[in-house]
Order: structure tokens, then sequence, then C-alpha cells
């Protein structure tokens, strides 16, 4: 006789999984969370009395092969934040303040102290968002899985007035771009990293040039960039907000300007965090592909006008960030969108 349980499904494990992480999720409830854990779906208050015309803003996503990192470190309370933090910065660049989150974890076995510190994650990263984590999916999948592998994918939703989005429109030429700098490779590129690294170095070692060891580096979180974008978005000098993950500085930037425009890069205006320079050292990559598949330490792009850019810079400088500028928006005939290093 054939059971769930012999072939690698154990529901009982799952349901004390849910037991388990039930009093932390409550914490990331705000009064608009109307039912608990458990429902067959998850309730939240669609109203908005301060808003005039409110606009729901959603995104999904996951955090590629991140999560390798994390089973070769065998640290798995962070990568929850890397991939929260990821879809709140791919509404908050919309416009929109983050309302809830979902997520899905997905196993080849369910190991709860593993599941635990993923969710730890999800928690701590929704708190400081102020977003509500109101359910999610766990399935285990034997066969498709290893025993020790698993996958994460996240679900949010925002909201935003509605003439207070942020859809590139504003975008003109003459307008001048203002870089955030990224804590690492954030969520993106990590497949051509781990070939690239891992050929020389083991997960464990002290690297030199990065001055920790390369499984700390690579784990380094996705940091959040609600808070700067906060600060700025009603100013109306600023005109546009880009997220930069896969397809690098330029690819995610032209996302938000016109057609008939391009972007004029100072490749020079920064320094880039030292695992940029080793992955493309050891690996041989040209210049080229590093632009195009990691953000090089520019994690969030502002789009503002050329006449308040020192302005929005004494702002984002006094909330402590460190902002610089990089380049400016422009006709696209005849202009490279490059600058040899």
């Amino acid at each position: 006789m054939a059971t769930y349980a012999q072939v690698g499904v154990d529901i009982e494990a799952g349901d004390l999984f849910v037991k388990k992480i039930k009093d932390k999720v409550r914490t990331t409830f705000s009064n608009r969370v109307l039912a608990d854990i458990g429902a067959f779906g998850a309730f939240f208050s669609g109203k908005f009395p301060q808003l005039h015309e409110p606009v729901l803003v959603a995104s999904v996503d996951g955090v590629g092969t991140k999560v390798k990192i994390a089973y070769l470190m065998n640290k798995h309370d962070t990568i929850g934040q890397d991939l929260v933090n990821h879809c709140v910065n791919d509404i908050a660049v919309c416009g929109a303040q983050p309302l809830f989150f979902m997520d899905y974890f997905a196993t080849g076995k369910l190991k709860l102290q593993v599941a635990e510190s993923v969710v730890d994650g999800f928690v701590k990263a929704c708190r400081e968002n102020n977003c509500s984590l109101i359910g999610g999916e766990t399935a285990e999948m034997p066969g498709l899985y290893h025993e020790d592998e698993y996958d994460i994918a996240g679900m949010i939703v925002g909201v935003v007035e509605k003439r207070k989005v942020f859809d590139g429109k504003k975008v003109k030429v003459g307008d001048i771009l203002i870089g955030l700098p990224s804590t690492g490779l954030h969520t993106n590129g990590y497949s051509l990293a781990r070939k690239v690294l891992f050929e020389r170095y083991e997960v464990d070692d002290f690297v030199d040039e990065l001055k920790m060891s390369l499984g700390e580096a690579l784990l380094t979180v996705h940091r959040s960039y609600l808070k700067a974008i906060s600060l700025v978005s009603n100013l109306s000098a600023v005109h546009a907000f880009a997220h930069i993950t896969g397809g690098g500085i330029v690819g995610n930037t032209k996302r938000v300007i016109p057609q008939n425009t391009t972007l004029k890069i100072d490749w020079r205006a920064w320094e880039r965090p030292p695992i940029f320079g080793l992955i493309q050292k050891i690996g041989n990559v040209p210049e080229d592909e590093m632009r195009r598949v990691f953000n090089l330490g520019v994690g969030l792009v502002i789009i503002v006008a050329r006449n308040s850019s020192d302005k929005i810079l004494k702002v984002l400088r006094e909330a402590g960030e460190l902002p610089f500028i990089f380049g400016e928006v422009v006709n696209s005939t005849g202009v490279k969108q490059k600058i040899a290093r």
C-alpha cells in the first residue's frame, strides 16, 4: 500500500511548519488584514480614504540562482529578504507603497529549520517595508527538486494615487541620471557569477579583493530603495525611477524614457564594487556583457530635471544616501550609449 509520505510528501510536516511560523507572520499584519493565516484566500481591505483615485500596482519575481549560494553556505535567513526587497523596489519605482506580499516556497523535502529561516527573511523585510505577509504556498515536490534544494518566488501588491504614478511620461531630453549604490549583485547575474567564480574559489574562501568570504559577498542582501524613493517622489523635479535588475543599467532605464531618446552614460562616474571586477577579471567577461548582465554598483536610477539635480542630491545626502550623477537623457540620433572605461 503506497502513501503520500512514502513517496516523499509529508503533510504533517507541512502542517507543523504553518503552525511554527504563524506568530511570526502575524507580526507583519496591518489593520487592513481581515483574515488569519489558513483560509483558502487572504483578505485585505480595499478602502483607501486618503486617496482620490487609487491604483493598484502588482509584481511577481524570484531570486534566480542566488538560492544556490544559500544552499552552499547553509545560510537561509537572508534570501527571503532579497525576494521581498526586490519585489518592493519593482513597485516602488512606479510610485506605489507596498500593501501585501505573498510567497511561494518549493522544495524536494520540507526541512522545517531551513523553511523557517527563509520565512524569517520574509518577515524581517516585510516589517521593514511596512508590508503585510498575508499568505503563501509551500510545495514539497520530490523528484523535481533534490532534497536539499528549494526555490522561492513572491508576489506583491501596492497602491498609488493615479496622478502620482511614475510611468516615464515626464522624462525629457536633458534630464539627469542620479544613481544610488547597490550592495552587490542583488539578485541578478548569479548563473554567470557562479560559473566564473567557483572555477577558482570555494564558497568559504576568503577573497582579499572582497575583504570577506566569497559566499558572504554573494549573499549580501538586495537592498530596498523604498525609503529613498519615498523621500523624493513628491518632488516635481523627479521624473522617473528605474530598478536596476537583469538587463543592467541601460536595459532597465530605457524602460522609463521616451522612444526618441537614449542614455548618455559616463561609466567612470562611480566606483564599482570589487565583486564585479573579480568576475570580469577571472572570467574574462567582455565589458559589454558586464553592462548587460549586472547592475555594476548602481541599484536605483533617479531621473530628474537638470536644473534641480543639486537639490535632489542634497535631499538624498541629508538622508544618509550616497547619490551620484552619472549621465543624462539625450536625443537618440547619433549618440553612443557607452563611454569606454
